[in-house]
């Protein structure tokens, strides 16, 4: 999906009071030096430890249920803005960004603050047009001639994205070993707290809308807001959770009883393509910020997709996707056990964005849940095992883990002082090349890769690439992969490979072409210019015009002339 809002740009002020709450969002932004065995020891201490995926979510959600977003004037005085919202409760928390206008994320003590501020608020006047009554919680701030700047200290946006891949491989060229360069990517990339808590908020400004037509329910966010791995200006993935509405779980009791009166329809799918229709018309006339409302109902995984204009988000809202929902669990659990999971599939993620094997737009290509569950299996093949499979997570599972999603065992264990692995100490360095040369030397034609196992196994089908739902038995993962995209896989995988065994690019750090200042690429950092899939004798696919970012990085990236040595 082409992320034509762009990314959102966050700046947080300098408040440390007023973020406290948001230090404890999924991702964690621990900033870790060093390298080789001493920096790549399993998480044990972090500020979230004990606390389930779910617990987590939870309590990212209440938090932005007493949230607001505003609009500000840029020419604004943070000190004015927060005395003005502080007339109407307390504070928690507040950042400042910058996404085709300047924003605020303001969270309350309480709801109360938020009813006291609606209170307040007015409908827009507008000549020669009507607005749609509905009051959200995204507003606008308006000055109505009161000068809100200070003269000295005006909100001050700086961007806060991911570095173009030009400057991202001069960041990478200055560090000392290859294990420092993928700490610097990974932390280069990651989502920030300030924007994980935008992804939040924005999921509860949704669930106001289709909490108008269905009552209690909830929704949720999935994939890479909430895994793990989530990348500055990255989708917001979400599913609308029917479950929690009041009723549908309860147990029927004996004798007398009452259940509500409903619509009888063919299939559950016709149930989901029905209120997906309904919640898609209701962002489309209703909800502020919602625009590009496409239905798309006869996809394997009917869902509706819109862009957040006011976040800058594409957005993909399915229904009731729970096992979507487990496998983002999953792969959260896995990045928690060891740190160096992160970093080899942010690594490996970003390689291929780089060399085309990876697109926003759907196609032929390998997506990046594929890519992480290859590095999963390849790291519960190491010996000692790096990451444990999924049959050993569900037999550490207690009672209350057990999971049954539409007959597919997804039980898991949620506690991850259950999980114990003999000590593995391979450095990154290692762990990327050996990546490498594993998946340029294995038996795609024949075999397909099983992280509930944790082995390959024959291919049931004559998929190019089979890679086993963990949770979904049956299903491939991979099914739209072509034995070109593979192909493309493979040999960039031998080239890279070959060109780290051979010290390709490792040059002493701080070397600098004959012209100008920049440093010279080595390590993973000429893993990411294009010479490497020259090299590799692989064609970059043709490009659509509609996809800016791309092109950008594309004209970044031919803009590198080969480096001379001093």
């Amino acid at each position: 999906m082409a992320a034509s809002m762009g990314a959102s740009r966050l700046h947080m002020r300098g408040n440390g009071q007023l973020f406290k709450c948001f230090r404890r969002i999924l991702t964690p932004s621990q900033r870790r030096a060093g390298t080789g065995a001493a920096a790549c020891q399993p998480l044990t201490v972090h500020q979230d430890a004990g606390k389930s995926f779910l617990t987590l979510q939870e309590e990212s959600l209440e938090r932005a249920d007493r949230s607001v977003l505003i609009s500000c004037p840029s020419k604004t005085s943070e000190k004015k803005i927060l005395k003005f919202l502080s007339k109407y409760g307390t504070i928690n928390n507040c950042f400042f960004y910058d996404s085709y206008g300047s924003y605020a994320v303001v969270e309350f003590a309480s709801r109360d603050g938020i009813c006291s501020l609606h209170g307040a608020a007015s409908l827009p006047n507008i000549q020669h047009e009507a607005s749609v009554p509905f009051k959200s919680r995204l507003l606008t701030l308006k000055s109505n001639g009161v000068d809100l700047s200070d003269g000295l200290t005006s909100l001050k946006l700086q961007p806060q994205t991911s570095l173009s891949v030009n400057e991202l491989i001069q960041k990478l060229a200055k560090e000392e070993s290859i294990d420092q360069q993928m700490h610097s990517l990974t932390t280069t990339l990651e989502l920030t707290n300030e924007n994980i808590a935008l992804r939040f908020l924005v999921c509860s400004l949704l669930k106001d809308v289709a909490g108008a037509f269905f009552p209690e329910c909830t929704i949720r966010l999935f994939g890479s807001s909430v895994n793990g791995f989530g990348k500055l200006g990255c989708d917001l993935d979400l599913f609308l959770d029917l479950d929690t509405v009041s009723g549908r779980s309860i147990k029927r009791p004996s004798g007398l009883a009452v259940e509500y009166q409903t619509k009888r329809v063919a299939s559950e799918r016709t149930v989901t393509q029905s209120v997906l229709s309904v919640v898609g018309e209701g962002l489309e006339q209703f909800a502020p910020g919602c625009v590009g409302v496409q239905k798309i109902l006869n996809a394997r995984c009917p869902l509706v997709r819109f862009s957040h204009q006011p976040s800058g988000f594409q957005c993909d809202l399915t229904a009731n996707n729970r096992v979507a929902m487990k496998s983002s669990e999953l792969l959260w659990l896995l990045s928690r056990l060891d740190e160096r999971v992160r970093c080899l599939v942010f690594m490996v993620r970003c390689w291929a964005r780089a060399h085309g094997l990876t697109s926003s737009v759907p196609g032929a290509w390998i997506t990046n849940f594929s890519l992480s569950t290859l590095v999963v299996f390849f790291l519960q093949t190491r010996s000692p095992p790096i990451l444990p499979t999924l049959d050993q997570l569900r037999d550490l599972a207690s009672p209350a883990d057990k999971c049954v999603i539409e007959g597919n065992d997804c039980t898991m264990v949620s506690d991850l002082s259950k999980i114990h692995l003999k000590p593995n100490t391979e450095p990154l360095e290692t762990l990327l090349q050996e990546f490498f040369e594993f998946y340029s030397t294995f038996a795609f034609n024949r075999m397909s890769i099983n992280i509930r196992k944790g082995m390959q196994q024959h291919k049931p089908e004559a998929a190019a690439l089979h890679i086993q739902n963990p949770f979904e038995a049956g299903h491939n993962v991979s099914k739209n992969v072509n034995t070109t995209q593979l192909e493309r896989l493979v040999a960039l995988c031998r080239e890279s490979a070959w060109l780290l065994a051979h010290g390709g690019g490792t040059i002493p750090p701080g070397t600098v072409n004959a012209v100008g200042a920049k440093a010279v690429p080595w390590g993973i950092a000429a893993l990411l210019m294009p010479s490497v899939a020259e090299a590799a004798g692989v064609k970059g696919r043709k490009k659509k015009k509609r996809e800016p970012a791309s092109e950008r990085i594309k004209n970044l990236l031919q803009s590198l002339n080969k480096p001379v040595r001093k």
